[in-house]
């Protein structure tokens, strides 16, 4: 095990490991508490949770239950694989389809997927804009949203294709995020997503 940064850890020829392999690794390492853990492309990166990043999480999660009620399939840091090699995601904020079926080793599939919300932390945001947007264009996701607490702005990504989003609106934390007319069918209020 290489130490790449303080929140990224790459396994040793890491092409050797399958994705459960490499979550087994973890599972059995001593993760600190409190750090989130996912592999993007192989690479393994875990990150501290932060008092800002958990409340942003935790409105957004709030703004999903009181629009679909308490039952609704909402949520934060569960792996599910997504297409690309290695690709193990724990979002901060995922909401599964209400007919979904949990796969034969007991997770959510991709394809089930209505709406991911990422918020940025500073050593893995690359991810976030990069890697992780497109991986999530490629399942079909069809609503992914940015919270960045440092710029103070929300980037909605909707009409995924071959990779990419078709559509991108940006907005300033204060305003509000017209959902409606997506998988959501909701105005989210960002008045309240504190700056970093």
């Amino acid at each position: 095990m290489t130490v790449m940064a303080i929140d990224r850890i790459e396994m040793a020829d890491s092409d050797e490991f399958s994705l459960d392999e490499m979550f087994d690794w973890l599972e059995r390492s001593h993760v600190p508490e409190g750090y989130k853990v996912e592999v993007v492309e192989g690479a393994v990166f875990m990150t501290p949770q932060r008092d800002v990043h958990w409340s942003i999480i935790r409105r957004i999660v709030r703004a999903l239950e009181d629009r679909f009620g308490m039952d609704v399939r909402v949520l934060s840091d569960v792996r599910i694989d997504f297409p690309g090699c290695k690709n193990g995601f724990a979002p901060d904020v995922v909401k599964i389809s209400q007919n979904a079926a949990r796969t034969d080793q007991g997770r959510w599939r991709s394809e089930d997927v209505e709406f991911v919300a990422e918020v940025i932390s500073k050593d893995t945001a690359a991810n976030d804009y990069g890697r992780k947007k497109v991986a999530y264009a490629e399942a079909g996701v069809p609503i992914y949203l940015i919270a960045d607490p440092y710029t103070g702005k929300c980037h909605l990504f909707t009409e995924p294709k071959e990779g990419d989003y078709l559509s991108e609106l940006s907005v300033h934390f204060g305003r509000e995020l017209d959902l409606t007319g997506t998988a959501v069918d909701m105005t989210l209020k960002t008045d309240d997503f504190p700056r970093d």
